[in-house]
């Protein structure tokens, strides 16, 4: 690039006292580079107020900058460093600074080792370019022992994790390398707290009965707001008890508030819902069951209330997936139906704890459920909270289920085991079509006929 012409260098020019005339007018300017710098004298200092005219000058941040990273990266301060492009007050400063004549580029280069002989020469800094960079900008810090430090200060964050119990110590290993707690604190200093939170809620987890986040926010951590949606304390707390109940991987809304009522917390205790057919113990479910209509129980109502008895002559409730399994019992069977309970997706809590209730009675609970690895999910799901046998839930049932209906959908998602019938996830992949409840609903509802009876 062109820079404009100065005038030629004089007494007041800028050019620090004590460096010869010749250098950067008629010799090179990297010349004394090799010129061993006479000693400064005993005791001599920085000279803060030349040295600030001198190497202070904005035109020279860049060169500044440039020697902090070098020493921050423990690299020597030699050899030259140049800046495309530079402007003209860059270049101004840097001529002023080397003592030498304009000159025209598209570059300016400037050696470190000559600007390290100014400075020692002039007295300006008699220990050199380091020392003057760390007197005009303060002092750097390795770029190695920043590293240490960081790593020393997450690793003290992330210590609590130690002190959880052996079922957590595979979530809190990973959670030390997957970089959750990082990306939710972004500091070692914000993280140390939101650590020792999400292990003293997790200590307390699972409860039951179950109760509302923010009642268990409100006892065990900093008030009934600390386990809101969206804060990093609930994305990590969710993330470890999904690990204490083996809760499945998934997304949403509806599916976090199943992560967090499998643990026993709740919304609050009236959203969670189950729906059930002739099942009776209480007044309202005894009119309900007499007219053979659909009951929709909450949670509060299962916990708070008289515990529910199923009243069937054979012991046996039948559970399925679907509402229109139950509402098409309803229509065709009204109070004749024997008991059912629908689950209505992924247990919920008032679910769980109505079929606790019902199995620890003696009940035995026959379940059925769609035929694709959602619906198996969602059975695996059921049997971590209570026994069930499969009603027409094997591999031989889906086999002849899709042999008789006209159309059927692909099977999507990932595969899943069936532990009460290892041979139906082998029979689900090898087909690769689902079958929904309402596709063989006639079975369904000639189980709950008379003759099942």
């Amino acid at each position: 690039m062109d820079v404009n012409p100065a005038a030629t260098p004089s007494a007041h020019d800028g050019r620090v006292p004590g460096i010869p005339a010749t250098v950067g007018r008629n010799t090179p300017a990297d010349a004394t580079a090799n010129v061993p710098p006479p000693a400064p004298p005993a005791g001599e200092q920085i000279d803060t107020g030349r040295l600030g005219r001198l190497l202070g000058d904005p035109g020279l941040a860049w060169l500044v900058d440039r020697v902090r990273q070098r020493m921050a990266r423990g690299r020597p301060l030699t050899g030259s460093i140049t800046l495309s492009a530079p402007d003209e007050s860059q270049c101004r400063a840097a001529d002023r600074l080397l003592g030498r004549a304009p000159r025209a580029g598209g570059s300016l280069s400037v050696r470190l080792d000559t600007v390290d002989a100014i400075l020692r020469r002039s007295g300006v800094s008699p220990d050199g370019l380091e020392a003057a960079v760390v007197t005009l900008t303060g002092p750097v810090t390795l770029h190695a022992e920043t590293r240490n430090r960081e790593a020393r200060a997450w690793e003290e964050a992330h210590a609590p994790l130690a002190t959880l119990d052996a079922e957590l110590a595979h979530w809190a290993e990973r959670i030390r390398g997957d970089g959750l707690v990082r990306r939710l604190a972004r500091t070692p200093e914000a993280a140390g707290p939101l650590v020792e939170a999400a292990v003293r809620a997790l200590r307390e987890l699972p409860v039951s009965p179950p109760i509302s986040r923010a009642t268990f926010a409100a006892c065990h951590l900093s008030g009934a707001h600390a386990l809101d949606e969206g804060t990093p304390l609930a994305t990590l707390v969710l993330s470890g008890l999904r690990c204490l109940t083996g809760f499945p991987d998934g997304a949403g809304a509806q599916w976090r508030r199943a992560a967090w009522a499998s643990a026993g917390l709740l919304k609050d205790d009236l959203s969670s819902t189950v729906l059930a057919l002739n099942l009776r113990g209480t007044p309202p479910l005894d009119w309900m069951a007499d007219a053979g209509e659909p009951a929709v129980l909450t949670l509060r109502s299962l916990t708070r209330g008289t515990p529910v008895a199923a009243v069937t002559t054979t012991g046996t409730v039948h559970v399925c997936e679907n509402p229109a399994v139950l509402s098409a019992a309803a229509d065709t069977l009204g109070p004749a139906c024997p008991p059912m309970v629908c689950l209505q997706g992924q247990p919920s809590a008032a679910a769980r704890i109505l079929l606790r209730g019902l199995s620890e009675q003696g009940v035995d609970l026959h379940y059925h459920g769609d035929f694709d690895w959602g619906g198996v999910r969602i059975a695996t799901a059921l049997a971590r909270s209570v026994p069930w046998r499969p009603w027409r839930y094997t591999a031989a049932h889906y086999r002849a289920a899709v042999a008789r209906v006209a159309e059927t959908a692909d099977l999507t998602g990932s595969p899943a085991a069936t532990p009460w019938d290892p041979a139906l996830a082998v029979a689900l992949a090898e087909r690769g079509v689902r079958v929904e409840e309402e596709a063989v609903l006639d079975d369904l509802l000639t189980d709950l006929g008379p003759r099942d009876r």
